[in-house]
């Protein structure tokens, strides 16, 4: 923190410094020429550097008036504090600027005077009388770019924080789906065990345990992925899968259309999961010659689209105004979080029979994982 401390106050020194010797270079150029294109005679070396130095003082009182337009921004009529405490910082730093040209006007005699310029009293009091104007003007330029900077910094700050939240509801998200997965899939996977074993298929029994235990490990590891790629999201969709058709044996068909070049593909993790569920709940479960799902992927046109198809009951007429489910809502919100308007999540009757759920989103390639 010192460190980051001091260099920003390192470069808005710089930053400081190059204003206001761009302003000094300006004015001492401008005056310089101006008098000699007149016809004027003066110690034009003396008086170029004199113009440039006398931007010193304002150089100096800036981190005052930047700190001053932070802590009483004038951007309001009242409290009056405000307003009389910058006219005083405005009136001190016009003083000390006026002394500062007395004091070189006397002593390094720019203009040539063949007469002294008169005591330094009555030299402040002019350069002071003459400069009124253009102090107001100076200081308010920095005020204003104090609540500038500083309403930036407010506004930076606030998007940071609504990154940050927003990355937190979508974590909180990702956590309750990974709660929220069918709590009567697992019921009937452990009856389907409890079958296996009274039949004495006692391998299968434990293959589906393993897969279960698989497949729960996945679901509840304190991942902070918000995406995966699209070959890992497969293998867990796979898992979930495996255990399903062991409960349903030959009722459940399974075909998969993802090619291989996509298994990079940047996915959200548990994406696949509650689609396959549905299909499972809504299109297998629910006839008892069972069906088939069939799970896809294509990218075009930087667009990635996974789809999840079954050939079970079309979907009802009106079937939109009915409550989704908590799975699906879910998954909606999660693709707004992540990609805001840029995606699409369609639920639709299949003209051969059955139901397909599809999910858009920009194609991303994943980055290869660094071991260790």
């Amino acid at each position: 923190m010192d460190t980051n401390s001091r260099r920003a106050r390192s470069h808005r020194w710089i930053w400081i410094v190059s204003i206001w010797l761009g302003f000094g270079l300006v004015d001492a150029a401008q005056t310089v020429f101006v008098m000699r294109g007149e016809g004027m005679h003066h110690a034009w070396g003396r008086l170029f550097w004199t113009c440039v130095a006398g931007w010193i003082p304002w150089a100096l009182a800036t981190p005052l008036g930047l700190w001053l337009g932070r802590r009483f921004p004038p951007v309001k009529l009242r409290p009056v504090r405000t307003w009389v405490v910058h006219l005083v910082a405005c009136a001190g730093v016009g003083l000390i600027f006026s002394a500062f040209m007395a004091w070189m006007d006397i002593a390094f005699n720019p203009y040539a005077r063949h007469s002294p310029a008169g005591s330094f009293t009555r030299v402040w009091a002019d350069k002071f009388d003459s400069g009124i104007l253009t102090f107001l003007v100076l200081y308010g330029a920095i005020v204003t770019v104090s609540y500038v900077l500083d309403s930036r910094e407010r506004l930076a700050l606030q998007q940071t924080e609504t990154a940050r939240l927003n990355e937190m509801l979508s974590k909180a998200q990702l956590d309750a789906l990974r709660r929220q997965i069918e709590p009567h899939f697992l019921f009937n996977t452990l009856n389907a065990v409890a079958g296996l074993v009274r039949e004495g298929r006692n391998d299968a029994a434990v293959g589906m345990i393993v897969g279960l235990s698989d497949f729960l490990r996945r679901v509840l590891q304190d991942s902070t992925q918000q995406q995966v790629p699209l070959g890992e999201e497969m293998e867990f969709a796979q898992k979930y899968l495996d255990i399903q058709k062991v409960r349903f044996a030959e009722r459940l068909q399974l075909s998969v259309e993802v090619p291989r070049e996509l298994y990079r593909a940047q996915v959200p993790s548990l994406i696949l999961q509650p689609m396959v569920e549905n299909a499972v709940k809504h299109g297998i479960a629910k006839r008892a010659q069972g069906g088939a799902i069939r799970i896809a992927a294509s990218h075009r046109n930087g667009v990635l689209t996974l789809s999840v198809c079954n050939d079970g009951p079309s979907l009802p007429v009106g079937w939109e105004m009915a409550r989704s489910g908590i799975g699906m809502s879910n998954v909606r919100t999660r693709l707004q979080s992540l990609y805001g308007d840029a995606f699409e999540l369609n639920i639709r009757n299949q003209d051969t029979g059955g139901v397909e759920v599809s999910v858009s989103m920009p194609f991303a390639v994943a980055m290869p994982r660094r071991e260790g």
